[in-house]
C-alpha cells in the first residue's frame, strides 16, 4: 500500500475569501443531537498535499490536536512547516491572534508512521484518487485505530461504498468531501456509503458544524451532490456552442450577466482545467451507465486532446498568453425602441419586464393571450420555451432568454430564425436597450442558454431529491456554496414554475429525442402539482 500524496482537485468554482474562522452558517445542533468530536480530541490527516494541509488547518483552528501523516519521508514535517506559514499569514492579516497561532502550532504534530495515529477520534484521508491505494490505506488504519474512530475519505470521484468494501467495520466509514481551498469554502458533503452507520454519519456531520463548516448529507452516488448536479452548467453551454448557437464569450456573458452566475462555463473550465472538468464529466457519465443526461462534449474532448487545458497551459477556450485580448461577447448595435407594445396575458417569470417597459417610457397595452409581447412591426416576443423560431409559419417570433432578475440583469439574449426581417429584430433589440440592457442575438437554438441550463439543473436536482440522495434544502445549499450558484436549482425552478420547466424540457426532448432532455418523473410530478395548485 502506498499513501501517495497526490490530491485530485474538485471542479468547484472559486469563492470569495470567507476566512478560516468564518462563523457557522449551518443550523446549530439541537437538544439530543448526536455528539460530534470531543473538544481537544485528536484528528489525523493522511496525505499532505494542498487539500490535506487545508483540512489540517481547519481542524487546528477548531481546537483539535492534529497529526499529519505521509508515507513519503519528510513530507509530514514539510507540511507542518507549510501549515505554520498559513497561520502566520492569517496573523499578518489580523484574522488570527499570535497567541491563537502559537496554541494551534503546539497541537500540530507530524507522525512518522501510521501507528502514530492510534489515538485519533477521526482520520481523514486526502491521497491519490485510486481505489486500490485508498482501500489499502484504510485496511492498515483499522489495525491501529480505536474501535470508535471515525474513518473518512475526501474523495471527489470514487465510491465511498467501494472504498469501505474490504473493511472489518465499514459502518464507521464516511465521505467528507471538502472543497478546495478547504479553509475558505464552507461546504462539506457528508457522504453515507451503503454500509455507513447513521450514527457515524451524524457524528461526522456534527463535527463539521463545530468546525464552522456547512455540511450537507448525501447518499453515495456518482458525483455526490455538487459534481453530479452541476454537469448541465457546463454541458448545455458546450451543446449550444456545438449547435452553432453562440461563441464561448457570448455564452459566458449570458450566464453571468443574465443568469447571475459568478463565472461563465468556458472561463470556469479554463480555470479548473479542461482535463479535470472533462474527466469529472466522463466519470459521472460512465458511473451512470452512460446516461444521455450526462453525455460528455466532443468539443471539449478535442480541446483536451489538443493540449489546450486552460490557464495552466496558457490556452483553453481563451488565450492566456501575455498581451492576449479576451474575445468580446456579441453585442447588438444601438436600435430604436418601439413607442408601444402589447402584452398578451402573463409573462410568468418575465412579468417584471412590464414594469421596466413602463419605467422606460414605453406605452404598454395589456390584453388576454398566451403570455407574450406583440411588437408594432407584427412580431411576437416570447420567453424561451424549448421551441425554435423557424417552426412558426404564420408568425414572426423573437425569443428572449430567462434572467435571474430582469431588473438587475445587464444583458438580455435574443434568438430568432435566420432571415428574420431586420426591422423586426431591431424593434426587439431596441426594446431591451431602452431598459439599459446590452443585447446579444444568438442562433435559433431551442431553450436558448440560461433557460435550458436552469431547466436541466432543476431536473437533476429534483431527481436526486426524489431518489433519496439528499433533501431539497441540502441540494440547494450545496449548489449555492459549492459552486456559487446565484440560487439553488430547486429554488429557481419554483420561481420559474415547475410546469414551465417541465414543458421546456418536453419541447427540447421532442427536438432531441435521445433521452437527454426527457423530464424526470420527479420534475413531472412537481409540474403536475404546480398545475393542480393553479386550479
Amino acid at each position: 500500500m502506498s499513501a501517495n500524496t497526490t490530491v485530485q482537485g474538485s471542479d468547484a468554482a472559486p469563492a470569495d475569501e470567507a476566512g478560516p474562522l468564518a462563523p457557522d452558517t449551518g443550523p446549530s445542533a439541537g437538544p439530543g443531537a448526536e455528539p460530534g468530536l470531543s473538544p481537544g480530541s485528536t484528528v489525523a490527516v493522511v496525505g499532505t498535499g494542498t487539500m490535506g494541509q487545508g483540512i489540517a488547518q481547519v481542524a487546528l483552528t477548531a481546537g483539535h490536536l492534529v497529526r499529519l501523516y505521509d508515507n513519503a519521508p519528510g513530507r509530514a514535517e514539510e507540511a507542518v512547516t507549510a501549515v505554520a506559514g498559513r497561520l502566520d499569514r492569517l496573523v499578518a492579516k489580523g484574522r488570527l491572534g499570535p497567541a491563537e497561532r502559537d496554541a494551534a502550532l503546539a497541537r500540530l504534530h507530524p507522525a512518522a508512521e501510521l501507528a502514530g495515529l492510534a489515538d485519533a477520534a477521526l482520520v481523514i484521508e486526502a491521497i491519490v484518487e485510486r481505489l486500490d491505494v485508498k482501500q489499502g490505506l484504510f485496511a492498515d488504519l483499522e489495525k491501529v485505530v480505536g474501535e470508535d474512530t471515525v474513518l473518512a475519505t475526501n474523495t471527489s470521484s470514487l465510491s465511498v461504498t467501494a472504498i469501505a468494501g474490504g473493511l472489518r467495520r465499514p459502518g464507521r466509514f464516511v465521505g467528507l468531501h471538502f472543497f478546495n481551498p478547504a479553509p475558505l469554502l464552507p461546504l462539506v458533503e457528508v457522504v453515507s456509503g451503503h454500509t455507513t452507520d447513521p450514527a457515524a454519519a451524524t457524528r461526522a456531520y456534527e463535527a463539521m458544524r463545530s468546525w464552522g463548516k456547512t455540511p450537507v448529507r448525501c447518499a453515495d452516488t456518482p458525483g455526490f451532490l455538487v459534481n453530479r448536479i452541476a454537469r448541465p452548467f457546463y454541458a448545455e453551454a458546450l451543446r449550444v456552442f456545438e449547435e452553432g448557437g453562440a461563441d464561448p464569450a457570448t455564452i459566458d456573458a449570458a450566464l453571468r450577466e443574465s443568469g447571475g452566475f459568478r463565472m461563465g462555463p468556458f472561463e470556469l473550465t479554463d480555470l479548473i482545467g479542461q482535463d479535470v472538468n472533462e474527466a469529472v464529466t466522463r466519470s459521472v457519465w460512465e458511473s451512470f451507465f452512460q446516461d444521455p443526461k450526462f453525455t460528455p462534449s466532443l468539443a471539449q474532448r478535442r480541446l483536451v486532446e489538443s493540449g489546450r487545458l486552460g490557464r495552466k497551459t496558457g490556452h483553453g477556450w481563451f488565450s492566456y498568453a501575455e498581451g492576449a485580448k479576451r474575445p468580446e461577447p456579441h453585442t447588438a448595435p444601438p436600435a430604436e425602441a418601439p413607442a408601444r407594445v402589447t402584452v398578451r396575458g402573463s409573462l410568468g417569470p418575465a412579468e417584471p419586464l412590464v414594469e421596466l417597459f413602463e419605467q422606460a417610457g414605453i406605452e404598454v397595452r395589456r390584453t388576454s393571450g398566451g403570455g407574450y409581447v406583440d411588437l408594432p412591426a407584427g412580431a411576437r416576443l416570447g420567453l424561451a420555451d424549448g421551441e425554435t423560431s423557424f417552426e412558426y409559419r404564420s408568425d414572426d417570433i423573437v425569443y428572449f432568454d430567462l434572467a435571474l432578475d430582469y431588473a438587475e440583469a445587464s444583458r438580455i439574449v435574443l434568438s430568432t430564425r435566420a432571415g428574420m426581417a431586420p426591422e423586426v429584430l431591431a424593434e426587439a433589440v431596441g426594446l431591451f436597450q431602452a431598459l439599459g440592457k446590452k443585447v446579444s442575438v444568438i442562433g435559433d437554438v431551442p431553450g436558448m442558454i440560461v433557460a435550458r441550463t436552469v431547466a436541466m439543473l432543476a431536473d437533476l436536482a429534483a431527481d436526486a431529491v426524489d431518489r433519496g440522495v439528499a433533501t431539497a434544502e441540502d441540494v440547494d445549499t450545496a449548489m449555492r456554496l459549492g459552486v456559487n450558484y446565484p440560487a439553488g436549482p430547486l429554488e429557481w425552478a419554483e420561481r420559474v414554475g415547475y410546469a414551465r420547466v417541465r414543458d421546456l424540457l418536453k419541447s427540447l426532448h421532442e427536438r432531441c429525442p435521445n433521452g437527454r432532455y426527457a423530464p424526470s418523473l420527479a420534475l413531472a410530478r412537481r409540474g403536475r402539482d404546480d398545475e393542480e395548485g393553479e386550479l
